[in-house]
């Protein structure tokens, strides 16, 4: 049985967690919007999901293109959460999990440093 959460307020632990980020790396986050979605179509089950290319990717010749997305999951997280609190770490991890992704850190050393 998963927890309940109105969306108001899980995109407040959302806002909330990218709050936490330091300052210096929310300022050099760039054309990237952070979404909150009910779940992944295609992996009902995933968290959050990076779409876009990684500032490390980027080259000259990037310009034009839409914001990259960070998707988060209400209702993925919701499922795995037995109360508020839970959720609360939850999202924190997810959100640092994906903006890291935007930054270029991959999946391995994510994991190594605690954030898988």
């Amino acid at each position: 049985m998963s927890i309940e959460m109105t969306r108001r307020r899980f995109e407040e632990l959302v806002s909330d967690a990218l709050d936490t980020i330091p300052a210096e790396l929310t300022a050099a986050m760039d054309n990237v919007v952070v979404l909150v979605a009910d779940r992944n179509e295609s992996d009902p089950e995933l968290l959050g999901l990076y779409e876009g290319i990684a500032l490390t990717e980027r080259t000259s010749s990037y310009g034009g293109v839409l914001p990259d997305r960070i998707s988060i999951y209400q209702d993925a997280i919701l499922e795995i959460c037995g109360d508020e609190d839970e959720v609360v770490r939850e999202v924190a991890i997810t959100v640092v999990h994906e903006v890291a992704h935007h930054f270029g850190i991959d999946e391995q050393t994510l994991h190594e440093l605690g954030w898988g």
